[in-house]
């Protein structure tokens, strides 16, 4: 199947052929469904913390701060705008001119982009659009709609359509105008800061944009160290090219260019895990770029943000002890010690054996509590669903038979089977990727996170290449595949810290929205 060019294209690339032949396999067989045993929920799987709680826990996490407790905060940030934009795109390519532009925003189909337009003056973008068009002599408010969407989302202004969302203008405070990269660094001095005053913050990001982002840092350096009396630490990196994978065509067939090269695309946040694995820190806080809101609206978010990082310090001091026992002194496990390591297992960490594990000899006990206590540590806040696409909280059941807590992402689940559905569609959770991890053992010594993923739960989709159909293939994801095999803890979270911006009018939201904010505020 592969020649000899295609195996120095494949070592280019950082893989073996052993490993795209795997993939190749899988496109062939596919990825198995995960298999619901329930919907978690409140007191069965998701923690609920009371105010009294929630305070004494972050109270908890402040004083581990003090004694020189270590955060980092990690970013995915290499997500591009263009998905924002989708509706301006499409419109753009329907019209040739003014008149015919008018006549479409008529269509129900075009609704959304005859609201841009209505709604323009209130985006925090606004001011640079009219200051770029000014800059070829066009007055924003006489321009036409093929140059407003031309100098927003092209090279000949903004280039909004090609930016990444990390950098685009999301928010304005009366005459400052923020970035969401602006909002996350202010959100890390205020829950991420240690002892030494040195705020670790890390992004993946597109090779072609590593540089606009290191130069806004730069540019925002001394005003944030000034202000916060920190000192920033901020380093990227980018998605390694040897989680890639090879496209193929309908027919599972690689795929090949008009050059007759394979074509390999980036297989998904999964990928990330390998950035994640480089990371040296204590604690890392996981949140996606775009799920930011205004200042004003932030205590909320930071206020869990502690809770969750002491919660996951009371969990991990009690696995550390266990951990220090287990390698150190088996020999003077009694039945008490075990019976209690179990229980832990089972309450606290929602790790429930198969039924064959159940009665097992003292030796098969101990291996298999140092297996399930020895593994990295997550802990998640999970809001209420009320409709948004993604996935969510499960009690899932594992090929060894054992029940564990899971993020399960739409695409794992067999939407065929009737009961696998119905569990689904009761789900009354959703994940807004609000993790808090721990990545080391009672000894500091970081885990090889690979070994704790479950590599059945990758996806395949279909997507277009130069107008051709391709299948892709995308890598377990980090949040759910790549963390299946850590011990989870979920906690319920409000929804005032899940404001994502996936759509152009999310930033119209009052959470987007300073003065709409200030007026609600006061």
């Amino acid at each position: 199947m592969f020649g000899q060019e295609d195996i120095r294209q494949i070592c280019e690339h950082g893989l073996t052929r052993e490993e795209v032949e795997l993939q190749l396999k899988n496109f062939t067989e596919g990825f198995p469904f995960l298999k619901l045993a329930r919907a978690a929920s409140i007191q069965d799987g998701i923690i609920h913390l009371e105010e009294p709680e929630i305070e004494k826990l972050g109270l908890q996490y402040e004083k581990q701060l003090k004694n020189g407790l270590i955060p980092l905060k990690f970013v995915p940030a290499s997500g591009a705008a263009t998905r924002m934009f989708r509706m301006l795109y499409r419109f753009r390519e329907e019209y040739k001119n003014e008149q015919q532009a008018a006549e479409l925003l008529k269509q129900p189909t075009f609704a959304n982009v005859r609201r841009f337009f209505e709604t323009l003056s209130h985006f925090a973008f606004y001011g640079d659009l009219s200051a770029a068009l000014q800059k070829d002599g066009i007055n924003i408010q006489k321009a036409s709609m093929t140059d407003i969407i031309d100098y927003l989302i092209s090279p000949k202004g903004l280039n909004y359509g090609n930016m990444p969302k990390g950098l685009l203008k999301f928010h304005q405070y009366d005459s400052v105008t923020k970035t969401p990269l602006e909002e996350h660094l202010e959100e890390a001095c205020l829950y991420a800061c240690p002892a030494d005053r040195i705020i670790r913050m890390h992004l993946t990001v597109s090779p072609q944009h590593k540089n606009d982002f290191s130069n806004k840092v730069e540019s925002l350096r001394e005003e944030f160290e000034q202000k916060f009396n920190v000192h920033l630490l901020i380093s990227f990196s980018e998605q390694k090219q040897s989680t890639d994978a090879i496209a193929v065509n309908p027919d599972n067939t690689p795929f090949r260019d008009s050059d007759n090269h394979l074509l390999f695309r980036p297989a998904g946040h999964g990928s990330l895990l390998e950035n994640m694995n480089a990371l040296n820190a204590d604690l890392i806080f996981i949140k996606n770029i775009d799920n930011i809101t205004l200042g004003p609206l932030r205590n909320p978010t930071i206020q869990y943000k502690k809770a969750l990082a002491g919660l996951l310090l009371r969990i991990r001091k009690q696995l550390y002890r266990y951990q220090q026992i287990l390698d150190t002194s088996p020999e003077d496990l009694d039945e008490s010690l075990l019976s209690e390591m179990s229980a832990f297992l089972k309450n606290t960490m929602n790790v429930t054996p198969p039924e064959q594990r159940k009665v097992v000899t003292q030796t098969e006990r101990i291996a298999y509590l140092k297996e399930k206590i020895n593994r990295p540590l997550r802990v998640c806040g999970m809001v209420r669903n009320e409709g948004d696409p993604g996935g969510g909280p499960f009690w899932v059941i594992n090929n060894d038979g054992s029940i564990s807590l899971q993020i399960v992402e739409n695409s794992q689940i067999d939407k065929t089977n009737e009961q696998q559905h119905s569990i689904a569609s009761h789900a009354g959770y959703f994940n807004p990727v609000d993790l808090v991890c721990s990545i080391r053992n009672y000894q500091g010594k970081k885990y090889q996170l690979n070994r704790f993923v479950n590599p059945n739960a990758g996806f395949i989709s279909e997507k277009s290449h130069n107008g051709k159909t391709i299948k892709v293939q995308e890598r377990p994801g980090l949040w759910n595949g790549s963390m299946a095999e850590w011990n989870t803890i979920f906690v319920e979270v409000p929804g005032s810290t899940f404001t994502p911006v996936k759509t152009i009018f999310d930033l119209l939201k009052q959470e987007h929205r300073y003065k709409h904010c200030s007026i609600a505020l006061s």
